[in-house]
């Protein structure tokens, strides 16, 4: 009964994620520029577990590895120029740690994805940034940020393993996941070239 259960958890989930495409598709202006450099990002998903699964991207922004360091650490102000991120807050820790409270919020018609997560970070200058959610409204939250020397300037890669509560669609999540990281990467590259 369990297999039974799932497969039509699976459908069900698979429906919705193309529901979601179509709407998006049809009711964003600029969907055609996203797609456009949208191809400028690699990104994968990994199935670990029925509701588990590891997303990884990667971008090259053609500033140093240092400038890009200070944007995706500039933890106050992601908000102002990340998309769908509506806070990023540095949260009191006694242990001297960073502690970061984030809230993403995203609308595509009925569907109205909303998560809260509190993040510690792991800096290790200029290599990577480390986090692990404490709290939060997924079961598992956790990955880190790498940077890369090139030719081109630094190849910024994100990998997140995550984990939806049940009453999450895991299809669906992936979907949004993979659009907003995608988005998200993009939005770095132009604030960090904005910078320069």
């Amino acid at each position: 009964m369990n297999s039974n259960t799932l497969s039509t958890d699976e459908k069900r989930d698979t429906q919705l994620a193309a529901e979601l495409q179509s709407a998006v598709q049809a009711n964003s202006p600029s969907i055609d520029s996203l797609a456009a450099s949208a191809e400028d990002v690699e990104i994968s998903t990994e199935k670990r577990s029925n509701r588990e699964r590891r997303i990884l991207a990667s971008v090259i922004i053609p500033q140093p590895v240092e400038q890009v360091w200070q944007v995706i650490t500039d933890y106050e102000h992601l908000a102002d120029f990340i998309p769908n991120l509506t806070q990023s807050t540095l949260l009191p820790s006694s242990e001297g740690r960073i502690r970061l409270e984030q809230v993403g919020a995203q609308c595509f018609l009925k569907f109205k994805f909303c998560a809260r997560v509190v993040l510690e970070m792991t800096e290790n200058f200029p290599s990577q940034l480390a986090f692990t959610m404490s709290e939060g409204d997924f079961k598992q939250f956790d990955g880190t940020w790498k940077l890369q020397p090139t030719e081109q300037g630094t190849q910024l890669s994100y990998e997140v393993s995550v984990k939806p509560p049940r009453a999450m669609p895991v299809a669906l999540i992936e979907h949004h996941l993979c659009r907003s990281i995608t988005t998200n990467l993009l939005a770095i590259r132009q604030h960090s070239m904005k910078l320069a």
